[in-house]
């Protein structure tokens, strides 16, 4: 692998297909034989949830302020795949975090070595916590819904990232925009497909995350999509965009 290790991903608008992204993507590089750590940094707790796991007393947020080592809150998922869950608490945390952009970097940087990739998903804002994954990553992944409004909310995250890339995290890259919740039967989802393909080019996945009811059920299970319906189009999906992000990883 790469100087790439720590992959945020990220959007400030919810409902994207963010965590489904963090959840299901760390799954399939666990199975394609990476060592993975999915970090949950969002108050809401969904990518904890949704490998099954409840709010421990040792979390993210117990470590970001201090009161815990991050070794203590690793929570083991399967085979090549460990989660540092999050908490309801971390909204508590923002306000910590303003004067702290770079804790999340520090925390991490012991773990580095023990994984061949760190997934962050990061809460949907651009908060004190996105700014914190913003300068801990060093590759972007950034889901967008296949909606007319997708590409404006790129534009103003696009300008974030610039920031934090010129001010705090120079290694800053975008790995690519990923598209969700695309309905091929549809006219609406191939004009957006084709409205962002033209205006980012290279930096868009060729893999397209379909919009699949087996995709939305499988967190209610508390299991990724490849032990909930690894025949569905989302899991092909899902184990497409792997191979893609450890090419790219490669070659960043």
């Amino acid at each position: 692998m790469s100087k790439v290790k720590r992959i945020g991903i990220v959007n400030q608008k919810g409902g994207v297909g963010k965590t489904t992204t963090a959840v299901n993507l760390s799954a399939y590089l666990a199975k394609a034989g990476q060592k993975v750590l999915l970090v949950d940094l969002d108050p809401q707790v969904n990518a904890t949830s949704g490998v099954g796991q409840a709010v421990p007393e040792r979390n993210i947020y117990t470590v970001l302020v201090g009161n815990d080592d991050v070794r203590d809150a690793l929570v083991k998922v399967a085979e090549g795949l460990d989660l540092l869950p999050s908490s309801p608490d971390l909204v508590g945390a923002s306000a910590e975090l303003i004067e702290k952009p770079t804790r999340l970097a520090e925390v991490l940087r012991s773990l580095e070595p023990a994984y061949d990739l760190i997934l962050l998903d990061a809460p949907p804002s651009l908060g004190p916590i996105t700014i914190n994954v913003l300068a801990a990553a060093e590759g972007l992944v950034v889901p967008v819904q296949a909606e007319y409004y997708a590409l404006e909310g790129i534009a103003g995250l696009m300008e974030t990232i610039e920031q934090v890339r010129t001010s705090i995290n120079p290694a800053l890259r975008l790995l690519g925009v990923l598209i969700t919740m695309y309905d091929p039967r549809t006219l609406l989802s191939q004009q957006v497909e084709s409205n962002i393909r033209a205006n980012l080019g290279e930096k868009v996945f060729w893999t397209v995350i379909p919009r699949n009811v087996r995709l939305a059920e499988a967190p209610s299970y508390g299991q990724d999509i490849s032990q909930y319906a690894p025949t569905s189009s989302g899991a092909h999906a899902y184990r497409r965009l792997a191979e893609e992000v450890m090419r790219r990883v490669k070659e960043a």
